[in-house]
Order: C-alpha cells, then sequence, then structure tokens
C-alpha cells in the first residue's frame, strides 16, 4: 500500500509480509473503485470485500475501520509524521522538517492517480473530511513539542511555535486543494512550496 525503500539493514520482506502487502493493496484498488463509482457513503464494507474476494473480517484485518480504507490508520499517519520530523538532521530548521513530513505523508500513496482518487473522496464527503481535520489536529499536537525543541535556540515560544505548525498544514491543505483543482497537474509539494513562500513574504 505504500511506497517506500527498505532502509539500510532493514530486514527483506518475506513471501508472506509480499503477499500481505498485495491483498492490502487490492483492497483498497477495490474499494477507492466502489467509491468513486458510486460514493463513499453508499458503498459498504460487504460489498467491498465480496468483490475483493475477501472476508469482511479479513478486511478489517487489513484496515481497521471503513475510513481508514482512504485515511489510513490515524496512528500510522500521526507516527509517520512525528518520527519523520525526529529523524531530521539537527540543524534542519521547523519549515525543513514539517516539509520532509508531508513528503514522507504524501508516500503512502502507492501512485498519484490512487492520491487524486483518495484526496477527492476526502473533499468531497463530509464524514471523510471531519474524520482528516481532526487527525490534523492530533498532528499539530503530536508536532509541536518537536517543533519548539528546534526552535528553541531562537527564543520562539510555544504559542509561535503553534503558529508555524498551522500554517505549515494550511499551506499543505491549500497545495492539495489546488492540485485537485487542477486534476492532479503538477507537484503537490511545488504547490506546498509555492504557497508557504507567499505567506513567509
Amino acid at each position: 500500500m505504500a511506497q517506500g525503500t527498505q532502509g539500510k539493514g532493514a530486514a527483506t520482506p518475506t513471501l508472506w509480509d509480499r503477499t500481505r502487502q498485495l491483498a492490502a493493496q487490492e483492497i483498497l484498488q477495490t474499494a477507492l473503485r466502489l467509491f468513486t463509482q458510486q460514493g463513499y457513503e453508499e458503498t459498504t464494507i460487504a460489498q467491498i470485500a465480496r468483490e475483493a474476494g475477501v472476508s469482511q473480517r479479513t478486511l478489517f484485518r487489513y484496515f481497521g475501520t471503513k475510513e481508514d480504507l482512504i485515511g489510513g490508520s490515524e496512528e500510522r499517519f500521526v507516527t509517520l509524521l512525528t518520527e519523520t520530523v525526529r529523524e531530521q538532521p539537527v540543524d534542519a530548521d521547523a519549515w525543513e522538517a514539517l516539509r520532509a513530513a508531508f513528503k514522507a505523508a504524501l508516500s503512502l500513496h502507492a501512485t498519484p492517480e490512487e492520491a487524486l482518487e483518495r484526496f477527492r473522496l476526502v473533499h468531497h464527503t463530509d464524514s471523510l473530511r471531519a474524520a482528516y481535520l481532526g487527525k490534523r489536529v492530533r498532528c499539530q499536537e503530536e508536532l509541536l513539542p518537536l517543533l519548539e525543541a528546534r526552535l528553541a535556540a531562537s527564543g520562539t515560544n510555544r504559542g509561535q511555535a503553534r503558529a508555524i505548525v498551522a500554517t505549515a498544514f494550511a499551506c499543505f491543505d491549500a497545495a492539495t486543494a489546488t492540485w485537485l483543482d487542477g486534476n492532479g497537474q503538477g507537484d503537490i509539494l511545488d504547490l506546498y512550496d509555492q504557497g508557504l513562500a507567499a505567506v513567509r513574504s
């Protein structure tokens, strides 16, 4: 389901791991197709499982909730962003660390086409958009102490650090909306950079 390369010293995926990844991707693609064709609310877990050729129990082993089929696990998402920021070089500033986190989040999509389908569904489905906003708030709060530590030397206080995190997320949301308006043309991170540059100027 996610893109990425094996890190240095990482274990080689087993046949079981690869089989599970393929099964999860098949379920995800089936779900995205049905959501796009008939709507998120109108599509049932039973229908997705049936068309993917798995039981509902199996589907829930891969994806804990129906929303996870679109937005991914909240725990996984939050962990990815916080760990990415933590791993940035000590001389990377807050803006660079946050950009790296957004890049990591985008890598969860197997293809740009899959990302386009997911973002469209989130932006046009009230329940998915509400879930995304809740996830975003939690991410910002989890990232805040990490960014405060990076900004400590400059005398930045907690309120200012919170404003930086909120601004970065707002620019990412604006970039995503612009990317959707353009039907997936261009690169979301380039659009993010342009938006952030406009705000910071």
